[in-house]
């Protein structure tokens, strides 16, 4: 095995534990990335434990629980090594793969945290999110919920997902919350309008998702639907096709020759931006990126070592308010249709 310089710790929250100061997030394996190669999949998942990257991100629906389950013979050889953190809100249903609910309420909560249990096969979930949320719910009923189940001893730590700066505060009020996971890139900064002063103020630790734009700021691919395969979700992601994909795509230059001043890859740029927003905002970050190569999980990890310099952040700064289309076809589901 290739031998990796370990990357640095932190605490998750002001009580967690601590954790690589790089996540992995693991739902490209199971699902909407395309096929997936097993055995390269757990060698990277190997490689992710070599470098110290020990916070290991899932959720019910990925694969409808296969992304669980493939985990599971992980947690049992490296229960000890591994923070696990799942999610649970969005309901599937066998019979119409298209559908997609949200699910808040405290007797969904539980079922779905036994059954998070029982694939991943261990007793205890370390940090467990509500993946989206459900303002039918009253914040206080689920959050509540989530807390019983801690104090059960079934999850240690709680989280929540895509959730604006005084939805985090309300919630933050009935239980510590540890870690708020949204989408926070180069591309998408959304959370900057209040949940990341409220993770601040409150001690929570930021969990970018998708640092790498899904891809699309490493380069991998220029028109999702002409250069991904069909099950590809992304193909069905406005900014990644057609014309939004055209501009998108010009406004990596920068991020290019960022990158070949430092030797580094744009990828690795992209997640050094990401990084660096934990002293830009005065906040613990880590970023969840995911990759299913050994090679892509150690370069990475690398970009953990990358410090951008004034002028390069300052050259990086304009490129979020100029990408054109939407993060999903539909917003309804993410903090930022809940933005005062």
């Amino acid at each position: 095995m290739t031998s990796v310089s370990r990357i640095d710790t932190v605490r998750l929250g002001q009580d967690g534990p601590e954790v690589g100061v790089q996540g992995f997030g693991a739902m490209g394996i199971s699902e909407f990335y395309g096929e997936t190669d097993e055995a390269a999949a757990r060698d990277t998942l190997d490689a992710a434990l070599e470098a110290g990257v020990t916070l290991i991100d899932t959720a019910d629906i990925y694969g409808s629980g296969a992304n669980e389950e493939f985990l599971a013979p992980l947690l049992a050889a490296h229960r000890d090594e591994v923070t696990l953190a799942t999610k649970f809100a969005i309901e599937r249903r066998a019979d119409d793969p298209a559908y997609r609910a949200v699910r808040n309420d405290p007797a969904y909560i539980r079922k779905a945290a036994e059954d998070s249990l029982r694939r991943l096969g261990i007793e205890t979930i370390d940090l467990y999110y509500m993946h989206r949320r459900d303002p039918a719910i009253p914040l206080a009923e689920s959050v509540g919920a989530m807390a019983e189940l801690v104090r059960e001893g079934k999850v240690r730590y709680l989280g929540l997902s895509e959730v604006t700066g005084p939805e985090l505060r309300e919630a933050h009020a009935v239980h510590p919350i540890t870690a708020l996971q949204s989408e926070w890139s180069l591309f998408s900064r959304d959370v900057e309008r209040s949940a990341v002063g409220a993770a601040a103020e409150l001690g929570v630790t930021f969990v970018p998702y998708s640092p790498l734009g899904r891809g699309f700021l490493t380069g991998a691919f220029a028109d999702a639907s002409r250069d991904l395969s069909g099950g590809d979700f992304r193909r069905y992601q406005p900014r990644f096709t057609g014309e939004n994909a055209e501009r998108n795509a010009a406004l990596l230059d920068p991020v290019r020759k960022i990158a070949a001043a430092h030797g580094a890859t744009p990828a690795q740029i992209a997640l050094a931006w990401v990084q660096q927003r934990a002293s830009v905002h005065g906040l613990t970050v880590v970023p969840i990126p995911g990759t299913r190569k050994r090679s892509r999980l150690e370069e990475n990890a690398a970009a953990t070592r990358i410090t951008l310099t004034a002028a390069e952040l300052a050259e990086l700064e304009p490129i979020a308010g100029l990408v054109a289309g939407d993060r999903y076809p539909d917003m309804r589901f993410t903090s930022v249709e809940r933005e005062a």
